[in-house]
């Protein structure tokens, strides 16, 4: 009989594990055993998920936080008020990284394959399982919804990381040293698996009883929107942006900034839900715990001067979504009011160990696909300038700011472009820095920033590979420059 490794349920404490050397565990469990029945398939399959969002007292990984926080200090959204005193967020957030283990660094990396080892234990269990009784819509359903949350790993994975190894299958006898893959590549299988789950997921969000807590096929279509735009194929980012901007029925964006983050957000393409009796972190999201001050001790970090100083006059972005305190450094007599981001509003002080959520963890939203649709169309994709100046206003709107000229046209469009992402996704999910890099404008902002001077190399672009994942006699090389 064959047999899968099921690391589902392990999948939250594994965070510093080997990567790609993830031990199964102790008694294999059969396909047939564990996905046997539609309900044991589908348990499977929300053991994914619940390892995302983390289960146990503030455990940080990719899907929770993690990449938004790193990333934003990689970029210019995020200053840290310890750098002389916290070694690993200096050198993160001066672009001074050598490579050395950081654990924040390296949970990323480890949850992010981690996820993929349970999204690739889910198909595999699907495709050895006989059972009559799990049935072929379910079969159906689960493999893409495992297939689109594989694809969202991958897509981090390359863009942080560089080349990758690209893991599709459970068995760790077959992933036991592999190099890594080019990137190109790893976007073939990203497109491959979203298709596929375009193909196959419900448009709607019965599965999850409504709520938008499990991805669906607009969610493959958005990220797929993303990920051709990251690979210049405007025409088709254009094309799957607006099958989503299309479906008023579903999505629409909310007129109130302070309710884009609710769990009943129409503007949620995708959420996570957090385990609100988590003893720690509560009824709050991990990142509105870890980036919502906490009475005199402050925050985690700031928002930087050239972040706050882009904000237009009035931007009702700045008003909802930021705040400030009063704060001393440590080591400094002098005090001063520091922002901080404040799209979540549950954190520290207000959260409740076992109240209702109020706010799920955002992954996917309306209001990027408006940004997608805009920059593919300023190069080109049809609808051309004009509708990109269309939809950068819909989002200029919502921030009650004035709309753009519609005489806007070549550089100075895809400027606007480049302002709008940078205020609408401020301190989401690495937009930022990604974007920065993808743009070829990363070394030009970056090195202006007196923090991150002297600038240290554009290897710093890239992050390094876990040293333990190098060590471990895999055929993992690390990136050049570390």
């Amino acid at each position: 009989m064959k047999r899968i490794f099921l690391l589902l349920m392990l999948l939250p404490f594994i965070s510093c594990k080997k990567l790609l050397e993830v031990p199964p565990p102790k008694e294999k469990v059969t396909a047939e055993q564990v996905f046997s029945t539609d309900i044991q398939a589908n348990s499977a399959m929300i053991g994914v998920y619940v390892s995302m969002i983390g289960i146990n007292e503030g455990t940080s990984n990719f899907a929770n936080g993690l990449v938004s926080w790193v990333s934003a200090l990689s970029s210019d959204e995020l200053v840290s008020p310890y750098l002389g005193f916290i070694i690993t967020h200096a050198a993160i957030n001066m672009n001074k990284l050598t490579g050395e283990s950081i654990a924040e660094l390296d949970n990323i990396w480890t949850s992010l394959y981690a996820t993929i080892n349970g999204t690739n234990a889910v198909i595999d269990g699907i495709a050895q399982s006989s059972s009559s009784r799990l049935t072929a819509g379910m079969r159906k359903q689960l493999t893409a919804e495992a297939k689109c949350i594989r694809a969202f790993c991958y897509f981090y994975l390359v863009n942080l990381y560089g080349d990758v190894p690209l893991v599709l299958v459970s068995d760790p006898l077959k992933v036991a040293g592999m190099s890594r893959t080019p990137v190109e590549e790893v976007y073939k299988q990203i497109i491959q698996d979203l298709k596929d789950a375009r193909s196959d997921l419900p448009t709607d969000y019965s599965v999850s009883n409504e709520k938008r807590i499990r991805v669906n096929a607009f969610a493959a279509s958005a990220l797929l929107a993303r990920v051709y735009l990251y690979l210049e194929d405007y025409e088709n980012a254009a094309a799957e942006a607006t099958k989503v901007i299309d479906n008023t029925n579903l999505f629409g964006l909310e007129d109130d900034l302070n309710d884009v983050f609710l769990t009943d957000s129409k503007e949620a393409i995708w959420q996570l839900n957090q385990n609100v009796n988590d003893g720690l972190a509560g009824n709050a999201t991990l990142e509105g715990y870890n980036l919502l001050p906490y009475g005199y001790s402050g925050a985690s970090a700031y928002l930087s001067e050239q972040l706050l100083a882009a904000f237009e006059p009035d931007d009702n972005r700045k008003v909802k979504w930021t705040d400030s305190i009063f704060f001393y450094p440590i080591g400094s007599p002098v005090g001063q009011y520091y922002y901080y981001p404040y799209k979540y509003k549950v954190g520290p002080e207000n959260r409740v160990i076992g109240g209702a959520a109020t706010e799920y963890y955002m992954l996917l939203r309306l209001a990027e696909q408006y940004l997608i649709r805009a920059e593919a169309k300023a190069h080109g994709a049809p609808g051309g300038p004009q509708g990109a100046i269309a939809d950068l206003n819909v989002i200029r709107k919502r921030a009650m700011l004035p709309v753009l000229p519609d005489t806007l046209s070549g550089n100075a469009l895809l400027d606007a472009v480049a302002k709008e992402w940078q205020m609408e996704m401020f301190t989401e999910w690495g937009h930022r820095w990604l974007n920065l890099k993808r743009t070829g404008k990363a070394r030009e902002v970056l090195s202006a920033i007196p923090i991150k001077q002297p600038w240290e190399g554009d290897y710093q672009l890239l992050y390094p590979i876990p040293q333990e994942s190098i060590l471990n006699g895999s055929g993992i090389k690390q990136n050049v420059g570390y």
